[in-house]
């Protein structure tokens, strides 16, 4: 069988790029069993409630619902466990010192497998007050009517 090659993404998380000011990203291997594996192959995975724990100088990525392999017998995982994060040393300490700032979180973002192996993007991200959240979507709607006004003026130009 051949290797994978490329990014192959499994599951997003919209929500945290709504919800948080994302100041600094990582990607980082994750420690699965292999019901976990296949399961993720299947391209099934949510994101939404996820976030990440540093405890004694190790990440864990906690409520990320990877749900059960339909193959899968009594080995089969559960489907919110919590799960250990590879990262280096260094990334890790750069972590749990500016988590500990107020308002500071750190969220999974994108969760997908590269050459074969399964990585997980987490975020360094500081929470939006409601007033933020909304100038977002008020700027994204505005970008919209931008480009649906020069689309249509660019149809114009062609007929």
């Amino acid at each position: 069988m051949a290797k994978e090659k490329g990014r192959k993404l499994i599951a997003q998380n919209k929500k945290a790029r709504h919800d948080y000011h994302i100041l600094d990203t990582y990607e980082a291997g994750l420690v699965l069993t292999g019901t976990e594996v296949k399961s993720l192959r299947q391209g099934r995975a949510s994101l939404v409630d996820g976030f990440v724990q540093l405890d004694g100088h190790e990440a864990w990525l906690h409520n990320v619902h990877v749900p059960e392999y339909s193959q899968g017998t009594w080995t089969n995982h559960s489907a919110r466990r919590k799960r250990k994060l590879l990262l280096h040393r260094v990334e890790i300490d750069k972590l749990e010192s500016k988590s500990q700032e107020t308002g500071h979180t750190i969220v999974p973002l994108a969760l997908y497998f590269k050459d074969g192996r399964a990585k997980v993007e987490i975020a360094l991200a500081r929470g939006k007050k409601e007033y933020d959240k909304r100038q977002t979507l008020r700027e994204k709607q505005d970008r919209r009517e931008t480009d649906r006004a020069m689309a249509a003026v660019r149809r114009k130009q062609r007929g």
